[in-house]
């Protein structure tokens, strides 16, 4: 059995030049976000700052010009994913379109799909959901019940999603449904496809579910025979747990997986000089932040490259979110309330809270570790 491989790269000088561009732009259109929105991270949501993204050339960066990308290389995107999570830039408006729905049409959607779809990603302006985990599902996702039945036409939804992050702010989503019942229970994974359902179709009902924050980043999906047509099946019928799976590399893979409290660390360094212990449990963290950061770039590489790196990418999530849920509790251990800023202790407790979600989201550490085992062998 093959083992997990991850070939050191760092980025290229054209990425490197990105750098000093970004973080003039984000010190300019960060000037009032406060500890909430940075400690959301990526999760937050403002269109008017995607938009602005968008017009800059940095959503949809490496696709193809005829649909309005930048055709530049994985490693050149990375640099703009990790100074805007460094800083917490509420990028949750483009971040699924540009993370993994537009790759998903892009590769696998119809001409009319992507040349519809995909520059109004690109421009900011179009906003993705995720519809995969389900109310009775837990983590087995190929047990999923929601249906799309055929009808003249198009395809017939009911059923409900849960968990899908800013569903009720979305334009659309990209949900995973039964087309046809399961051969039997072993196999689970056939019969499923892929949609592109509009989240304001007739029938859908979105309900916000608070976080410990008090937040609605988080959505239960009801559909009641909501139509969808033809033209928006992605890919093939029945081929949804393939394509399903294969879009997990990208939303596994990323800098997000382990940079989501980074901006914590940022904002507190200045006031950690003089507390005694800081000096080592700080430079832990970076060490850390830098092993991290090569296993994600070596991710990337491989997606520029043209593979499918699944199985590297459930390690990087896996070790990443340890990280991330560990920083914020370091760093409170170290922190003299008299003396820290009562922004920077606000923006701990708001992610001390936040990072539970963290080994949930994009899949939960218990099916990741039993990917990696397959890999390696073990199971």
């Amino acid at each position: 059995m093959a083992g997990l491989r991850f070939d050191l790269r760092d980025t290229p000088p054209e990425a490197e030049a990105l750098r000093g561009e970004l973080r003039a732009f984000l010190a300019e259109q960060g000037r009032d976000w406060g500890p909430m929105v940075r400690g959301y991270s990526w999760m937050g949501f403002d269109r008017d700052f995607s938009r602005e993204v968008g017009k800059r050339g940095w959503i949809g960066m490496t696709w193809p010009r005829a649909y309005g990308g930048g055709e530049r290389t994985a490693l050149e995107r990375y640099v703009v994913l990790e100074e805007m999570l460094a800083v917490g830039a509420p990028v949750g408006a483009h971040w699924i379109g540009d993370r993994q729905s537009g790759p998903l049409i892009l590769r696998l959607g119809t001409e009319e799909q992507r040349r519809d779809f995909l520059p109004r990603i690109v421009s900011g302006d179009l906003a993705f959901a995720i519809g995969l985990s389900e109310p009775d599902s837990g983590s087995d996702l190929a047990s999923l019940r929601t249906r799309a039945e055929k009808v003249p036409g198009g395809w017939k939804i009911n059923g409900r999603k849960v968990w899908t992050t800013n569903a009720h702010r979305c334009d659309f989503m990209i949900a995973l449904l039964r087309t046809a019942p399961a051969p039997d229970p072993k196999q689970k994974h056939q019969g499923l496809s892929q949609f592109l359902v509009d989240c304001r179709s007739s029938g859908i009902t979105i309900r916000p579910i608070l976080d410990l924050v008090g937040e609605e980043g988080f959505n239960e999906i009801t559909f009641d025979d909501v139509f969808v047509p033809d033209s928006m099946l992605v890919g093939q019928e029945g081929n949804g747990w393939e394509q399903a799976t294969a879009e997990l590399a990208f939303e596994r893979a990323g800098p997000e997986r382990y940079l989501s409290s980074l901006p914590l660390l940022t904002a507190a360094l200045d006031d950690l000089r003089d507390e005694p212990a800081a000096p080592e449990a700080v430079g832990r963290l970076l060490a850390r932040a830098g092993t991290l950061r090569q296993m994600s770039l070596a991710v990337a590489g491989m997606l520029q490259d043209g593979k499918t790196p699944a199985r590297e990418a459930a390690l990087v999530k896996d070790v990443g979110n340890d990280y991330e849920q560990a920083l914020p509790e370091t760093l409170r251990k170290l922190f003299d309330p008299a003396r820290t800023p009562d922004e920077v202790q606000e923006m701990q407790r708001i992610m001390t809270m936040v990072a539970r979600s963290y080994s949930l989201r994009g899949g939960t550490r218990e099916i990741l570790r039993g990917i990696i085992a397959r890999q390696l062998g073990l199971r």
